[in-house]
Protein backbone atom coordinates (compact mmCIF):
# COMPACT_ATOMS: atom_id res chain seq x y z
CA UNK A 1 0.00 0.00 0.00
CA UNK A 2 1.48 3.27 -1.17
CA UNK A 3 2.73 5.54 1.59
CA UNK A 4 1.21 3.71 4.55
CA UNK A 5 1.94 -0.01 4.92
CA UNK A 6 5.33 -0.38 3.27
CA UNK A 7 8.09 -1.83 5.42
CA UNK A 8 10.05 1.07 6.80
CA UNK A 9 13.45 -0.63 7.10
CA UNK A 10 14.24 1.67 10.03
CA UNK A 11 14.29 1.14 13.76
CA UNK A 12 11.43 2.49 15.83
CA UNK A 13 13.54 5.25 17.38
CA UNK A 14 14.81 6.39 13.99
CA UNK A 15 11.26 6.39 12.60
CA UNK A 16 10.07 8.47 15.55
CA UNK A 17 12.92 10.94 15.02
CA UNK A 18 12.25 11.14 11.28
CA UNK A 19 8.52 11.59 11.82
CA UNK A 20 9.03 14.47 14.26
CA UNK A 21 11.66 16.18 12.14
CA UNK A 22 9.42 15.72 9.10
CA UNK A 23 6.63 17.48 10.97
CA UNK A 24 8.92 20.38 11.81
CA UNK A 25 10.06 20.55 8.22
CA UNK A 26 6.46 20.67 7.01
CA UNK A 27 5.80 23.50 9.46
CA UNK A 28 8.82 25.30 8.08
CA UNK A 29 7.62 24.79 4.52
CA UNK A 30 4.13 25.94 5.43
CA UNK A 31 5.42 29.14 7.01
CA UNK A 32 8.14 29.99 4.54
CA UNK A 33 7.40 28.44 1.17
CA UNK A 34 3.62 28.56 0.85
CA UNK A 35 1.95 30.79 -1.68
CA UNK A 36 0.20 34.02 -0.70
CA UNK A 37 -3.58 34.27 -0.52
CA UNK A 38 -5.42 37.54 -1.09
CA UNK A 39 -8.95 38.76 -1.70
CA UNK A 40 -10.59 40.54 -4.65
CA UNK A 41 -12.50 43.64 -3.58
CA UNK A 42 -14.94 44.30 -6.40
CA UNK A 43 -17.43 47.16 -6.13
CA UNK A 44 -19.93 46.56 -8.93
CA UNK A 45 -22.85 47.10 -6.58
CA UNK A 46 -24.98 49.92 -5.22
CA UNK A 47 -25.37 48.64 -1.66
CA UNK A 48 -21.81 48.15 -0.41
CA UNK A 49 -20.34 49.78 2.70
CA UNK A 50 -17.76 52.53 2.25
CA UNK A 51 -14.04 51.75 2.06
CA UNK A 52 -13.56 53.06 5.60
CA UNK A 53 -15.74 50.18 6.84
CA UNK A 54 -14.42 47.59 4.38
CA UNK A 55 -10.76 47.92 5.36
CA UNK A 56 -11.36 46.96 9.03
CA UNK A 57 -13.44 44.01 7.81
CA UNK A 58 -10.51 42.82 5.69
CA UNK A 59 -8.09 43.32 8.56
CA UNK A 60 -10.30 41.22 10.83
CA UNK A 61 -9.72 38.34 8.42
CA UNK A 62 -5.94 38.90 8.68
CA UNK A 63 -5.81 39.24 4.90
CA UNK A 64 -2.61 40.96 3.74
CA UNK A 65 -3.19 41.09 -0.03
CA UNK A 66 -6.08 42.83 -1.79
CA UNK A 67 -6.93 43.34 -5.43
CA UNK A 68 -9.08 46.24 -6.67
CA UNK A 69 -9.97 46.86 -10.30
CA UNK A 70 -9.23 50.56 -10.66
CA UNK A 71 -7.45 53.34 -8.78
CA UNK A 72 -10.36 54.77 -6.83
CA UNK A 73 -8.79 57.37 -4.56
CA UNK A 74 -11.14 56.76 -1.61
CA UNK A 75 -10.29 53.06 -1.63
CA UNK A 76 -6.55 53.63 -1.99
CA UNK A 77 -6.55 56.19 0.84
CA UNK A 78 -8.47 53.78 3.11
CA UNK A 79 -5.64 51.23 2.89
CA UNK A 80 -2.98 53.71 4.02
CA UNK A 81 -0.82 52.54 6.94
CA UNK A 82 -2.53 49.12 7.09
CA UNK A 83 0.40 46.98 5.82
CA UNK A 84 -2.03 45.49 3.29
CA UNK A 85 -0.40 45.08 -0.13
CA UNK A 86 -2.68 46.46 -2.82
CA UNK A 87 -3.03 45.43 -6.46
CA UNK A 88 -4.66 48.21 -8.46
CA UNK A 89 -5.95 48.15 -12.02
CA UNK A 90 -6.14 50.13 -15.24
CA UNK A 91 -9.63 49.29 -16.63
CA UNK A 92 -10.05 48.27 -20.26
CA UNK A 93 -11.87 51.54 -20.89
CA UNK A 94 -8.64 53.42 -20.12
CA UNK A 95 -6.35 51.37 -22.36
CA UNK A 96 -6.75 53.64 -25.39
CA UNK A 97 -5.62 56.92 -23.71
CA UNK A 98 -2.91 55.00 -21.82
CA UNK A 99 -1.58 53.47 -25.03
CA UNK A 100 -1.80 56.67 -27.08
CA UNK A 101 0.03 59.24 -24.99
CA UNK A 102 2.71 58.95 -22.33
CA UNK A 103 1.49 62.23 -20.84
CA UNK A 104 -1.86 60.61 -19.99
CA UNK A 105 -0.11 57.94 -17.95
CA UNK A 106 2.24 60.42 -16.28
CA UNK A 107 -0.74 62.50 -15.16
CA UNK A 108 -2.60 59.42 -13.91
CA UNK A 109 0.42 58.32 -11.89
CA UNK A 110 0.88 61.81 -10.45
CA UNK A 111 -2.77 62.07 -9.38
CA UNK A 112 -3.80 58.52 -8.53
CA UNK A 113 -0.70 56.75 -7.18
CA UNK A 114 2.10 59.02 -6.01
CA UNK A 115 0.14 61.06 -3.41
CA UNK A 116 -0.74 57.86 -1.52
CA UNK A 117 2.40 55.78 -1.98
CA UNK A 118 4.10 54.30 0.03
CA UNK A 119 1.64 54.83 2.91
CA UNK A 120 -0.63 52.65 0.81
CA UNK A 121 1.52 49.69 -0.22
CA UNK A 122 0.71 49.44 -3.93
CA UNK A 123 2.72 46.48 -5.23
CA UNK A 124 1.01 45.55 -8.53
CA UNK A 125 -0.67 47.39 -11.38
CA UNK A 126 -2.80 45.31 -13.76
CA UNK A 127 -3.08 46.95 -17.17
CA UNK A 128 -6.30 45.64 -18.68
CA UNK A 129 -8.42 42.76 -17.40
CA UNK A 130 -9.31 39.68 -19.45
CA UNK A 131 -9.02 41.70 -22.64
CA UNK A 132 -9.71 38.67 -24.85
CA UNK A 133 -13.18 38.48 -23.27
CA UNK A 134 -13.92 42.17 -23.86
CA UNK A 135 -16.80 42.92 -26.29
CA UNK A 136 -14.57 45.62 -27.77
CA UNK A 137 -11.24 44.32 -29.06
CA UNK A 138 -8.67 46.28 -27.07
CA UNK A 139 -5.98 43.59 -26.85
CA UNK A 140 -3.66 45.44 -29.23
CA UNK A 141 -3.56 48.32 -26.73
CA UNK A 142 -2.35 46.26 -23.76
CA UNK A 143 1.40 46.16 -24.41
CA UNK A 144 1.75 49.83 -25.45
CA UNK A 145 -0.18 50.82 -22.32
CA UNK A 146 2.00 48.55 -20.15
CA UNK A 147 5.15 50.09 -21.58
CA UNK A 148 3.88 53.60 -20.91
CA UNK A 149 3.03 52.69 -17.33
CA UNK A 150 6.52 51.22 -16.92
CA UNK A 151 8.07 54.39 -18.34
CA UNK A 152 6.05 56.54 -15.96
CA UNK A 153 7.14 54.43 -12.97
CA UNK A 154 10.75 54.53 -14.12
CA UNK A 155 10.71 58.32 -14.20
CA UNK A 156 9.94 58.38 -10.47
CA UNK A 157 12.11 55.40 -9.54
CA UNK A 158 9.29 52.96 -8.78
CA UNK A 159 9.66 50.55 -11.73
CA UNK A 160 11.37 47.96 -9.52
CA UNK A 161 8.98 48.38 -6.59
CA UNK A 162 5.65 48.18 -8.40
CA UNK A 163 5.14 45.25 -10.79
CA UNK A 164 3.13 45.61 -14.00
CA UNK A 165 1.14 42.82 -15.63
CA UNK A 166 -2.26 42.10 -17.18
CA UNK A 167 -4.90 39.54 -16.22
CA UNK A 168 -6.36 36.87 -18.52
CA UNK A 169 -9.13 34.32 -18.52
CA UNK A 170 -8.54 30.65 -19.30
CA UNK A 171 -10.17 31.50 -22.63
CA UNK A 172 -6.80 32.77 -23.80
CA UNK A 173 -6.03 29.10 -24.44
CA UNK A 174 -7.29 27.24 -27.48
CA UNK A 175 -6.74 23.93 -25.68
CA UNK A 176 -6.48 23.15 -21.96
CA UNK A 177 -6.96 19.38 -21.73
CA UNK A 178 -4.98 17.37 -21.06
CA UNK A 179 -2.83 19.96 -19.25
CA UNK A 180 0.30 18.99 -21.22
CA UNK A 181 -1.53 19.94 -24.42
CA UNK A 182 -2.23 23.46 -23.16
CA UNK A 183 -1.81 25.96 -25.98
CA UNK A 184 -2.55 29.64 -26.48
CA UNK A 185 -5.06 30.66 -29.11
CA UNK A 186 -2.99 31.53 -32.17
CA UNK A 187 -5.30 34.47 -32.97
CA UNK A 188 -3.84 36.28 -29.92
CA UNK A 189 -0.21 35.85 -30.97
CA UNK A 190 0.09 39.44 -32.21
CA UNK A 191 -0.16 40.85 -28.68
CA UNK A 192 0.64 37.79 -26.57
CA UNK A 193 4.27 37.32 -27.57
CA UNK A 194 5.35 40.96 -26.96
CA UNK A 195 3.42 40.90 -23.67
CA UNK A 196 5.23 37.75 -22.51
CA UNK A 197 8.55 39.31 -23.49
CA UNK A 198 7.64 42.38 -21.42
CA UNK A 199 6.83 40.18 -18.42
CA UNK A 200 10.14 38.33 -18.65
CA UNK A 201 12.06 41.55 -19.11
CA UNK A 202 10.50 43.02 -15.97
CA UNK A 203 10.30 39.83 -13.88
CA UNK A 204 6.53 40.08 -13.70
CA UNK A 205 4.11 37.13 -13.37
CA UNK A 206 1.63 35.88 -15.94
CA UNK A 207 -1.72 36.63 -14.32
CA UNK A 208 -4.71 34.38 -14.95
CA UNK A 209 -8.23 34.05 -13.53
CA UNK A 210 -9.16 30.38 -12.97
CA UNK A 211 -12.61 29.01 -12.19
CA UNK A 212 -13.05 25.25 -11.80
CA UNK A 213 -16.71 26.05 -11.08
CA UNK A 214 -17.33 26.88 -14.74
CA UNK A 215 -15.56 23.72 -15.90
CA UNK A 216 -17.94 21.72 -13.68
CA UNK A 217 -21.05 23.77 -14.48
CA UNK A 218 -20.49 23.63 -18.25
CA UNK A 219 -19.60 19.94 -18.38
CA UNK A 220 -20.72 18.04 -15.26
CA UNK A 221 -20.56 14.73 -17.13
CA UNK A 222 -16.81 15.23 -17.71
CA UNK A 223 -15.82 17.21 -14.61
CA UNK A 224 -17.08 15.85 -11.29
CA UNK A 225 -18.03 18.12 -8.41
CA UNK A 226 -15.49 16.31 -6.21
CA UNK A 227 -12.72 17.00 -8.71
CA UNK A 228 -13.64 20.68 -8.86
CA UNK A 229 -13.82 21.02 -5.05
CA UNK A 230 -10.48 19.32 -4.21
CA UNK A 231 -12.47 16.54 -2.54
CA UNK A 232 -10.61 13.41 -1.31
CA UNK A 233 -13.38 11.36 -3.00
CA UNK A 234 -12.34 12.69 -6.41
CA UNK A 235 -11.18 10.23 -9.05
CA UNK A 236 -7.64 10.96 -10.19
CA UNK A 237 -7.14 12.22 -13.73
CA UNK A 238 -3.95 11.10 -15.47
CA UNK A 239 -2.39 13.15 -18.25
CA UNK A 240 -1.71 10.54 -20.95
CA UNK A 241 1.23 12.50 -22.37
CA UNK A 242 3.16 12.98 -19.14
CA UNK A 243 1.75 10.43 -16.73
CA UNK A 244 1.18 13.25 -14.22
CA UNK A 245 -1.68 12.56 -11.80
CA UNK A 246 -4.20 15.32 -11.09
CA UNK A 247 -6.43 15.21 -8.03
CA UNK A 248 -8.22 18.52 -8.69
CA UNK A 249 -9.24 20.80 -11.53
CA UNK A 250 -7.37 23.84 -10.20
CA UNK A 251 -3.97 22.18 -10.64
CA UNK A 252 -4.94 20.98 -14.09
CA UNK A 253 -5.88 24.52 -15.14
CA UNK A 254 -2.67 26.02 -13.73
CA UNK A 255 -0.55 23.41 -15.51
CA UNK A 256 -2.37 23.96 -18.81
CA UNK A 257 -1.15 27.56 -18.63
CA UNK A 258 2.35 26.40 -17.69
CA UNK A 259 2.55 24.01 -20.65
CA UNK A 260 1.21 26.70 -22.99
CA UNK A 261 3.94 29.07 -21.78
CA UNK A 262 6.54 26.35 -22.11
CA UNK A 263 5.46 25.66 -25.69
CA UNK A 264 6.35 29.28 -26.50
CA UNK A 265 9.65 28.95 -24.60
CA UNK A 266 8.51 31.11 -21.68
CA UNK A 267 8.88 28.39 -19.07
CA UNK A 268 10.53 30.67 -16.48
CA UNK A 269 7.47 32.91 -16.11
CA UNK A 270 5.76 32.63 -12.73
CA UNK A 271 1.99 32.13 -12.81
CA UNK A 272 -0.20 34.18 -10.47
CA UNK A 273 -3.90 33.40 -10.07
CA UNK A 274 -5.58 36.78 -9.74
CA UNK A 275 -9.10 35.38 -9.35
CA UNK A 276 -10.51 32.05 -8.21
CA UNK A 277 -13.55 31.21 -6.17
CA UNK A 278 -16.98 29.59 -6.10
CA UNK A 279 -20.47 31.13 -6.13
CA UNK A 280 -22.61 30.84 -3.01
CA UNK A 281 -25.90 31.06 -4.90
CA UNK A 282 -27.10 30.47 -8.45
CA UNK A 283 -30.06 29.92 -10.74
CA UNK A 284 -32.14 26.74 -10.46
CA UNK A 285 -29.92 24.92 -12.97
CA UNK A 286 -26.77 25.93 -11.07
CA UNK A 287 -27.09 23.25 -8.43
CA UNK A 288 -23.41 23.45 -7.53
CA UNK A 289 -23.64 27.11 -6.47
CA UNK A 290 -24.19 26.78 -2.72
CA UNK A 291 -22.58 28.28 0.42
CA UNK A 292 -21.30 24.84 1.47
CA UNK A 293 -19.59 24.23 -1.88
CA UNK A 294 -18.20 27.76 -1.92
CA UNK A 295 -16.75 27.30 1.55
CA UNK A 296 -15.39 23.85 0.70
CA UNK A 297 -13.69 25.09 -2.48
CA UNK A 298 -12.14 28.20 -0.97
CA UNK A 299 -11.09 26.40 2.22
CA UNK A 300 -9.39 23.66 0.22
CA UNK A 301 -7.87 26.15 -2.22
CA UNK A 302 -6.31 28.19 0.59
CA UNK A 303 -4.96 25.09 2.29
CA UNK A 304 -3.61 23.81 -1.04
CA UNK A 305 -1.85 27.07 -1.83
CA UNK A 306 -0.41 27.65 1.64
CA UNK A 307 0.60 24.09 2.47
CA UNK A 308 1.18 22.28 -0.81
CA UNK A 309 2.96 24.94 -2.86
CA UNK A 310 2.93 23.43 -6.30
CA UNK A 311 1.22 21.47 -9.05
CA UNK A 312 2.03 18.07 -10.59
CA UNK A 313 4.05 19.74 -13.36
CA UNK A 314 5.83 22.14 -11.01
CA UNK A 315 5.97 20.68 -7.50
CA UNK A 316 7.28 23.15 -4.97
CA UNK A 317 6.43 26.13 -7.17
CA UNK A 318 4.73 28.85 -5.13
CA UNK A 319 1.42 30.07 -6.53
CA UNK A 320 -0.16 33.26 -5.23
CA UNK A 321 -3.97 33.30 -5.40
CA UNK A 322 -6.63 35.97 -4.92
CA UNK A 323 -10.03 34.70 -3.77
CA UNK A 324 -13.00 36.12 -5.64
CA UNK A 325 -14.59 37.88 -3.97
CA UNK A 326 -15.19 39.95 -0.85
CA UNK A 327 -18.87 40.88 -1.42
CA UNK A 328 -21.83 39.78 -3.46
CA UNK A 329 -22.18 42.43 -6.20
CA UNK A 330 -25.78 43.13 -7.24
CA UNK A 331 -25.04 45.14 -10.39
CA UNK A 332 -23.08 42.48 -12.23
CA UNK A 333 -24.86 41.32 -15.39
CA UNK A 334 -25.49 37.72 -16.40
CA UNK A 335 -26.97 34.70 -14.66
CA UNK A 336 -27.73 34.58 -10.93
CA UNK A 337 -24.37 33.19 -9.85
CA UNK A 338 -22.54 36.19 -11.35
CA UNK A 339 -23.83 38.36 -8.50
CA UNK A 340 -23.11 35.87 -5.70
CA UNK A 341 -19.42 35.10 -5.31
CA UNK A 342 -18.93 36.97 -2.05
CA UNK A 343 -17.74 35.91 1.37
CA UNK A 344 -19.89 38.68 2.87
CA UNK A 345 -23.30 40.21 2.33
CA UNK A 346 -23.34 44.00 1.80
CA UNK A 347 -24.29 44.45 5.47
CA UNK A 348 -20.89 42.87 6.29
CA UNK A 349 -22.45 39.72 7.76
CA UNK A 350 -20.59 36.55 6.82
CA UNK A 351 -22.01 34.16 4.23
CA UNK A 352 -19.50 31.57 5.43
CA UNK A 353 -16.16 31.63 7.25
CA UNK A 354 -12.66 30.88 5.99
CA UNK A 355 -9.36 30.18 7.72
CA UNK A 356 -7.02 32.40 5.75
CA UNK A 357 -3.86 30.86 7.20
CA UNK A 358 -4.61 27.47 5.64
CA UNK A 359 -3.37 25.81 8.82
CA UNK A 360 -6.26 25.98 11.25
CA UNK A 361 -9.64 24.29 11.17
CA UNK A 362 -12.93 25.71 10.01
CA UNK A 363 -16.16 23.86 10.65
CA UNK A 364 -17.70 23.59 7.19
CA UNK A 365 -21.08 22.69 8.63
CA UNK A 366 -21.50 25.78 10.82
CA UNK A 367 -18.95 28.18 9.40
CA UNK A 368 -17.49 28.76 12.84
CA UNK A 369 -13.93 28.36 13.99
CA UNK A 370 -13.60 25.29 16.18
CA UNK A 371 -11.22 24.61 19.01
CA UNK A 372 -11.90 20.93 19.62
CA UNK A 373 -13.43 17.86 18.03
CA UNK A 374 -16.30 17.87 20.55
CA UNK A 375 -15.37 14.34 21.57
CA UNK A 376 -15.72 12.79 18.13
CA UNK A 377 -13.44 10.67 16.00
CA UNK A 378 -13.62 9.31 12.45
CA UNK A 379 -13.13 5.60 11.73
CA UNK A 380 -13.56 3.21 8.83
CA UNK A 381 -17.12 1.99 8.24
CA UNK A 382 -17.74 -1.69 8.90
CA UNK A 383 -19.73 -1.77 5.64
CA UNK A 384 -16.95 -0.36 3.45
CA UNK A 385 -15.34 -2.54 0.80
CA UNK A 386 -11.62 -3.21 0.89
CA UNK A 387 -11.18 -1.43 -2.43
CA UNK A 388 -12.85 1.72 -1.10
CA UNK A 389 -10.88 1.56 2.15
CA UNK A 390 -7.63 1.13 0.24
CA UNK A 391 -8.42 4.12 -1.99
CA UNK A 392 -9.29 6.26 1.02
CA UNK A 393 -6.16 5.19 2.88
CA UNK A 394 -3.94 5.87 -0.12
CA UNK A 395 -5.45 9.31 -0.52
CA UNK A 396 -5.19 10.23 3.17
CA UNK A 397 -1.53 9.19 3.37
CA UNK A 398 -0.74 10.87 0.03
CA UNK A 399 -2.55 13.99 -1.22
CA UNK A 400 -4.34 14.29 2.14
CA UNK A 401 -1.00 15.05 3.84
CA UNK A 402 -1.66 12.76 6.82
CA UNK A 403 1.38 11.57 8.77
CA UNK A 404 0.95 7.79 8.50
CA UNK A 405 4.22 6.84 10.17
CA UNK A 406 2.33 5.46 13.21
CA UNK A 407 0.90 2.62 11.09
CA UNK A 408 4.26 1.54 9.73
CA UNK A 409 5.75 -1.78 10.93
CA UNK A 410 6.99 -1.69 14.55
CA UNK A 411 5.13 1.58 15.22
CA UNK A 412 2.37 1.99 17.89
CA UNK A 413 -0.62 1.69 15.52
CA UNK A 414 0.69 -0.97 13.12
CA UNK A 415 -1.05 -3.78 15.01
CA UNK A 416 -3.59 -5.05 14.28
CA UNK A 417 -2.22 -5.21 10.74
CA UNK A 418 -5.59 -4.84 9.03
CA UNK A 419 -6.80 -2.50 6.34
CA UNK A 420 -9.73 -1.33 8.49
CA UNK A 421 -7.49 -0.49 11.45
CA UNK A 422 -4.94 1.40 9.38
CA UNK A 423 -7.66 3.23 7.43
CA UNK A 424 -9.36 4.24 10.69
CA UNK A 425 -6.15 5.81 11.99
CA UNK A 426 -5.53 7.71 8.73
CA UNK A 427 -9.17 8.79 8.33
CA UNK A 428 -9.25 10.17 11.88
CA UNK A 429 -6.00 12.08 11.43
CA UNK A 430 -7.37 13.76 8.30
CA UNK A 431 -10.71 14.39 10.04
CA UNK A 432 -9.14 16.12 13.05
CA UNK A 433 -6.80 18.23 10.90
CA UNK A 434 -9.54 19.42 8.54
CA UNK A 435 -12.43 20.63 10.66
CA UNK A 436 -13.76 17.51 12.44
CA UNK A 437 -17.00 17.67 10.43
CA UNK A 438 -19.06 15.33 8.24
CA UNK A 439 -17.29 16.43 5.07
CA UNK A 440 -13.85 15.61 6.48
CA UNK A 441 -15.05 12.12 7.52
CA UNK A 442 -16.85 11.17 4.34
CA UNK A 443 -14.20 9.39 2.26
CA UNK A 444 -16.80 8.35 -0.28
CA UNK A 445 -19.02 6.92 2.42
CA UNK A 446 -16.28 4.76 3.92
CA UNK A 447 -15.77 6.93 7.02
CA UNK A 448 -18.13 7.24 9.98
CA UNK A 449 -18.03 9.48 13.03
CA UNK A 450 -18.01 8.03 16.53
CA UNK A 451 -18.04 9.38 20.08
CA UNK A 452 -16.01 6.40 21.34
CA UNK A 453 -12.27 7.01 21.48
CA UNK A 454 -10.70 4.36 19.20
CA UNK A 455 -7.28 4.66 20.89
CA UNK A 456 -5.82 1.44 22.31
CA UNK A 457 -2.67 0.39 24.13
CA UNK A 458 0.03 2.85 23.04
CA UNK A 459 -1.83 3.80 19.84
CA UNK A 460 -3.36 7.18 20.57
CA UNK A 461 -5.77 8.61 17.99
CA UNK A 462 -5.54 12.32 17.33
CA UNK A 463 -8.24 14.35 19.05
CA UNK A 464 -9.15 18.03 19.23
CA UNK A 465 -6.56 18.87 16.57
CA UNK A 466 -3.64 17.51 18.64
CA UNK A 467 -0.96 15.27 17.25
CA UNK A 468 -0.98 11.66 18.42
CA UNK A 469 1.53 10.72 21.06
CA UNK A 470 2.25 7.72 23.21
CA UNK A 471 0.83 7.64 26.73
CA UNK A 472 4.19 8.59 28.19
CA UNK A 473 4.76 12.23 29.03
CA UNK A 474 8.37 12.01 27.90
CA UNK A 475 10.06 10.63 24.83
CA UNK A 476 10.45 6.89 25.45
CA UNK A 477 13.87 5.28 25.49
CA UNK A 478 13.37 1.98 23.72
CA UNK A 479 14.89 -1.29 24.95
CA UNK A 480 16.34 0.46 27.98
CA UNK A 481 19.05 2.11 25.94
CA UNK A 482 20.46 5.54 26.69
CA UNK A 483 20.42 8.52 24.32
CA UNK A 484 22.87 8.05 21.47
CA UNK A 485 24.74 10.29 19.09
CA UNK A 486 21.76 9.82 16.78
CA UNK A 487 19.55 11.45 19.44
CA UNK A 488 22.01 14.33 19.78
CA UNK A 489 22.17 14.75 16.02
CA UNK A 490 18.40 14.99 15.75
CA UNK A 491 18.24 17.34 18.74
CA UNK A 492 20.59 19.72 16.97
CA UNK A 493 18.59 19.44 13.77
CA UNK A 494 15.34 20.09 15.61
CA UNK A 495 16.79 23.17 17.28
CA UNK A 496 17.95 24.48 13.91
CA UNK A 497 14.54 23.89 12.33
CA UNK A 498 12.78 25.61 15.22
CA UNK A 499 15.02 28.64 14.83
CA UNK A 500 14.27 28.74 11.10
CA UNK A 501 10.53 28.45 11.72
CA UNK A 502 10.67 31.27 14.27
CA UNK A 503 12.56 33.44 11.79
CA UNK A 504 9.96 32.78 9.09
CA UNK A 505 7.04 33.56 11.40
CA UNK A 506 8.65 36.80 12.56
Amino acid sequence: MAGARQAAGLGARTMAHVSFVSLLFLLLVGHCLGGKVGICYGRNADDLPGPDKVVPLIQQQSVKYVRIYDTNIDVIKAFANTSVELMVGVPNSDLLPFAQYQSNVDTWLKNSILPYYPATMITYITVGAEVTESPVNVSALVVPAMRNVHTALKKVGLHKKITISSTHSLGILSRSFPPSAGAFNSSYAYFLKPMLEFLVENQAPFMVDLYPYYAYQNSPSNVSLNYALFSPQSQDVIDPNTGLVYTNMFDAQVDSIFFALMALNFKTLKIMVTESGWPNKGAAKETGATPDNAQTYNTNLIRHVVNDSGTPAKPGEEIDVYIFSLFNENRKPGIESERNWGLFFPDQSSIYSLDWTGRGNVDIMTGGNITNANGTWCVASANATEVDLQNGLNWACGPGNVDCSAIQPSQPCYQPDTLASHASYAFNSYYQQNGANDVACDFGGTGVRTTKDPSYDTCVYMAAGKMSTTNSSTTPVLNGSSPSRLDNHFSELIQMLLIMIAACIL
